[in-house]
């Protein structure tokens, strides 16, 4: 179910920031390049799980009304503060990154089904072909934690604090290390 309103948030911070640079006519400095990766990272994991949970129809509607009332409460929490809409953001990835976490260890310990990788999670994160769920999950939680360290230097940007600027750097996509972590 988070996975799909995870993508809100960078799809909110980029249309935000484009109007914004537009405005101004002046650059944003990579930040909509980097919401919109993340946006599109984020949709991959949906995309990913989707495959493996087969929500029923009853599911698909409650996703449509918690997508539509996540969408306008952070749109209108990044206008009031664009700051907190990232602290926020970098919050629920650290949540993120735990719950993979736990569920690595669901894994690990035979309580969920280690079953094949889809066939688009290997194709995206360019995995073997004798990928498992396992290293869906490991890919997947290196994204979270790239998430929350980017939106939390974003937050750090904009309160004007110091910022690690090996943690800003543009989200690589597909050069994920399966074997950090886990």
């Amino acid at each position: 179910m988070l996975e799909t309103v995870a993508a809100v948030p960078g799809m909110v911070g980029a249309t935000i920031n484009h109007l914004t640079a537009l405005r101004r006519m002046r650059d944003d400095d990579g930040w909509i390049r980097t919401l919109m990766e993340e946006a599109e990272n984020e949709r991959m994991h949906l995309m990913t799980f989707v495959q493996i949970a087969q929500p029923n129809l009853f599911e698909r509607l409650v996703i449509i009304g918690v997508q539509w009332i996540f969408y306008v409460g952070f749109f209108l929490l990044y206008l009031a503060s664009s700051r907190t809409a990232h602290r926020v953001v970098g919050y629920f990835e650290e949540e993120a990154v735990i719950s993979y976490t736990l569920y690595l260890k669901e894994i690990d310990e035979g309580r969920s089904p280690n079953v094949e990788a889809p066939a688009i999670a290997r194709h995206y994160w360019k995995m073997a072909d004798n990928a498992t769920l396992r290293d869906v999950v490991l890919v997947v939680r290196a994204d979270e934690a790239h998430h929350r360290d980017v939106n939390h230097g974003f937050a750090n940007t904009l309160a004007g604090l110091p910022v690690d600027t090996a943690a800003q750097a543009p989200y690589p996509p597909h050069a994920h290390d399966i074997r950090m972590g886990g």
